[in-house]
C-alpha cells in the first residue's frame, strides 16, 4: 500500500459510483478512488463483507467505515471541507451521521443513479 489514502467504494452501484466521482472531481481530496471489486482488500486491511456493507477511507492502516468514512474523506481534503468533516467526528453529530448514513446505505437502489442491483447482496448481482 503507498502512502496516499484509499477510498473503497461499490463499483457496481451506479449511485456509490457517481458520489465516489463528485468526491475525486469537486472535493479535490488527494487519495485513491477505487471500487471494492476491484481492489486488493486484504492488502489494504479490509474485508469484501466490510467493503459490500459501507464505504471505506483507508488511511496508514487504519480503516474507517461510512459516515466516519466520509468524515475522513472530508478532512483529508482540507479547508473548506475539513470542518463538516470534524463536525461529523463529534457527538452527538457523529451519531446522526450514522443514523443517516445507514438511512441513504438501505436505500440507495431508489436513489438518483442507484439501480435494483444496490440492494442485492454481493453474491447475487
Amino acid at each position: 500500500m503507498t502512502g496516499q489514502p484509499v477510498l473503497v467504494y461499490d463499483g457496481d452501484c451506479g449511485f456509490c459510483t457517481a458520489s465516489a466521482r463528485f468526491a475525486e472531481r469537486r472535493i479535490g481530496v488527494r487519495a485513491r478512488f477505487t471500487p471494492w471489486q476491484l481492489a486488493d482488500l486484504a492488502a489494504l486491511g479490509a474485508t469484501r463483507e466490510r467493503a459490500d456493507r459501507e464505504v471505506l477511507w483507508i488511511d496508514h492502516g487504519r480503516v474507517y467505515g461510512g459516515a466516519q468514512a466520509v468524515a475522513r474523506l472530508l478532512i483529508a481534503a482540507g479547508p473548506p471541507w475539513s470542518l463538516p468533516g470534524l463536525l461529523l467526528r463529534t457527538p452527538p453529530l457523529r451519531w446522526v451521521a450514522h443514523w443517516v448514513y445507514r438511512l441513504v446505505s438501505a436505500n440507495r437502489h431508489r436513489l438518483p443513479g442507484g439501480t435494483p442491483a444496490c440492494s442485492l447482496p454481493a453474491d447475487r448481482r
